[in-house]
């Protein structure tokens, strides 16, 4: 996944006005601190307020939301209602609705020695919270993780980021009027004022955005050893058996691969294939592009742009790998690449050796379901990995043999739309996971606590000095692990 602040500032002129506005950041987290320590944010109900307050930023301002996003991306109408505004709005749903299920306190099994005990695990805010958004999916990525950190009970600091412009105004300038201003703050700048904000403590950090990054923003959290999320990105596989349907999967591998232009952390991007089942492919993909984007996709509404001027760079550059068997044309002053697929493409080229972020899909070609298995498992686990194939056992297999954040069988980053699933990374795709119930449990401590009467001193005294065997004996049995269900308090 792109960085949201690694990759360049602003002209000096604004990025001084912002480090202006920013400085010094003391005070805005002393604000937020005082408000956590004096309670506030805790109860059931100044939750529920903060998350109706997003829901209506949501509803009052969708058609300044979709103008930002489309000035920033070009997305279309429909993918910033699917990707961005009705996916944040269900998220905010889900949690008024579960809010106080989630922050009940939940009763544990206990052994012989605490059955008289009362023992629970209670999710507890962990403070002032920094969560730090990417571009891409500039509105999604941040309301996102804040529902969580907000129904949780912490106070927020939230860092869109500056390359995504028209959005980051709107989240800067609107949705501040919808919360608490004691317990949340936006705060602005490109890569200078968010390495200061980093030299602050931080109770929990949520980082999305390259791994590059993350390296940095998880070795300013151990200074203070802070807790982080990362959720990162990389070279997300996509296996094609023989034994599948070309069609099918061209029309699912290219919605997919070409939705948000290509700048999808999650997105397939390469296919593992035979040569004969490329064969068939590439004429399924040509038909599927056509159908999607029509002749000309640079005159589709559907289709995005790419972020800036120096993504653009970057992605012409990489057309020159392999041979290109559909697509290829660029338009710089459009900031326009055509969805493009590459073919004989070696392991060492760029395109292959980092993550594309862009409508670019190369194919590898593989001589069996063993050489891919093995390809996937040579390099670093992805974010997602993809299997396409009528063979469930061919599916199976992919999904026993290998590793990944998440996974989905025959079809794109639907595994996403579940909100009962987590969302995160392993390895260098990123640690920890979000969404629904997730979210909160990420941004909430789960405290193991014992409650025990003051009296019944006679019974406990077997733990204590001198020690003799028969005593040793009793305490030991008293305290095995036993799935007991009896909640005698």
């Amino acid at each position: 996944m792109e960085g949201s602040w690694a990759e360049q500032g602003r002209p000096g002129g604004r990025a001084a006005w912002h480090c202006l506005r920013m400085d010094p950041f003391t005070d805005t987290l002393q604000r937020l601190r005082e408000t956590f320590g004096s309670g506030r944010t805790r109860p059931a109900e100044f939750r529920a307020a903060q998350l109706k307050g997003l829901s209506r930023f949501l509803q009052e301002n969708k058609e300044l939301l979709q103008e930002a996003l489309a000035q920033d991306l070009h997305k279309s109408a429909f993918e910033s209602e699917v990707s961005e505004i009705s996916i944040s709005q269900n998220e905010v749903n889900l949690a008024l609705r579960n809010l106080r299920a989630w922050m009940k306190d939940e009763k544990v099994p206990k052994n012989l020695a605490t059955q008289l005990d009362s023992a629970f695990i209670r999710k507890e805010p962990f403070g002032l919270v920094l969560i730090i958004a990417p571009w891409n999916y500039p509105l999604n990525l941040s309301l996102e993780p804040l529902v969580g950190a907000l129904a949780a009970g912490n106070c927020v600091v939230l860092k869109p980021s500056e390359i995504s412009k028209s959005t980051e105004k709107v989240l800067a300038e609107v949705l501040p009027r919808y919360l608490d201003q004691s317990c949340f703050a936006v705060v602005l700048g490109g890569p200078q004022e968010t390495g200061q904000l980093l030299e602050h403590k931080f109770d929990y950090i949520f980082f999305t955005g390259s791994p590059q990054v993350g390296k940095i923003v998880m070795a300013a959290a151990a200074k203070h050893l802070t807790p982080v999320t990362l959720e990162l990105g990389g070279k997300n596989p996509c296996y094609v058996d023989d034994n599948c349907d070309p069609q099918t999967v061209a029309n699912r591998v290219a919605f997919f691969r070409y939705f948000n232009c290509g700048q999808t952390c999650v997105a397939p991007d390469y296919i593992l294939c035979s040569p004969e089942m490329q064969a068939r492919l590439l004429p399924a993909l040509q038909s599927a592009i056509t159908r999607f984007y029509g002749e000309d996709p640079q005159s589709s509404p559907d289709l995005g742009r790419i972020i800036s001027e120096k993504n653009f760079q970057r992605l012409r550059g990489l057309l020159s790998c392999g041979r290109v068997a559909i697509g290829g044309q660029s338009d710089e002053s459009d900031r326009y690449i055509a969805p493009t697929v590459l073919v004989g493409v070696q392991e060492t080229e760029p395109v292959m050796q980092e993550e594309i972020f862009g409508p670019i899909l190369p194919i590898m070609n593989v001589r069996s379901l063993d050489e891919a298995i093995e390809f996937i498992r040579r390099r670093e686990k992805p974010l997602a990995l993809y299997t396409f194939s009528n063979s469930s056992q061919v599916v199976k297999r992919v999904l026993a043999q290998t590793s990944s954040g998440g996974f989905c069988g025959n079809d794109g980053f639907m595994h996403m739309t579940v909100a009962s699933l987590p969302f995160g990374g392993v390895g260098a795709s990123g640690m920890g996971s979000y969404h629904g119930k997730f979210s909160f449990d990420t941004f909430s401590h789960h405290r193991a606590c014992l409650l025990r009467r003051p009296g019944l001193e006679k019974v406990y005294t077997l733990r204590y000095p001198p020690h003799t065997p028969r005593n040793l004996r009793v305490l030991l049995t008293a305290m095995e692990t036993r799935s007991c269900s009896c909640t005698l308090l």
